[in-house]
């Protein structure tokens, strides 16, 4: 019978909390501490990460030098995910505010999602997002946002601002016109995708299943700014 095994804690700058890093069997599980008891993720259902890079790198993909941030590393299948599906001179930038899931992700964890850090394209910022967003207009042909459970600040009080009307024309800014947004949650919510339109995104909203063609659906937004 598996059982979770503790192997880590990595506290969230910021804050009093942490994620704790489990063995489950094959599969790793990340936890909030003192939650009760839910896994935030794990390395078996990541089909909706995976489509969180797809959708919107599919579509840049014959753009040259395309320029792609993450908020959030997670367990690093958005992040391969997007190297997967862009060309040799793109740059992919993951801001991740918690040292030790870096650090996870460098070490047996990353064996799971293809250790993508190692990937040249790759360059790993331990970051709160907001900087780069925030660090100069139009820089970006993607940003892909999963860094809580959907469009609130779960894990971090702070992330709240990403979703809110100032958090989204940062977004805007930071993209190159015609560049994408997208947005992972683990449920719908209408009054967000309204929000996105009202930052001036063409908006859809896109259900994928959490694991193959079952089971848990998990929503993405995907925005687009305007070419102009």
């Amino acid at each position: 019978m598996k059982r979770y095994v503790w192997l880590d804690r990595a506290p969230i700058p910021g804050g009093d909390g942490a994620l704790c890093l489990f063995e489950y069997g094959e599969d790793y599980v990340i936890k909030i501490e003192g939650g009760k008891g839910g896994q935030l993720m794990n390395t078996r259902m990541h089909g909706s990460e995976d489509a969180l890079a797809e959708i919107p790198c599919k579509r840049l993909a014959a753009r040259p030098g395309v320029r792609v941030l993450i908020g959030g590393l997670g367990m690093g299948f958005t992040l391969a995910s997007a190297l997967r599906h862009l060309g040799e001179d793109a740059e992919v930038q993951v801001a991740e505010l918690v040292p030790g899931v870096i650090e996870w992700n460098r070490g047996a964890l990353g064996e799971k999602s293809g250790r993508p850090l190692d990937d040249p394209r790759t360059r790993v910022l331990n970051v709160d997002v907001a900087e780069p967003l925030k660090a100069g207009p139009k820089g970006f042909d993607a940003i892909l946002l999963d860094v809580d459970n959907g469009p609130e600040g779960l894990t971090q009080q702070s992330n709240t601002w990403l979703y809110s009307a100032a958090g989204l024309a940062a977004c805007a800014r930071a993209l190159r016109p015609g560049g994408y947004l997208a947005v992972w949650s683990a449920s719908a919510d209408r009054g967000f995708t309204l929000k996105l339109g009202k930052a001036g995104f063409a908006v859809e909203e896109v259900q994928v299943y959490a694991h193959g063609n079952r089971g848990t659906r998990h929503t993405l937004w995907i925005g687009t700014r305007a070419a102009r």
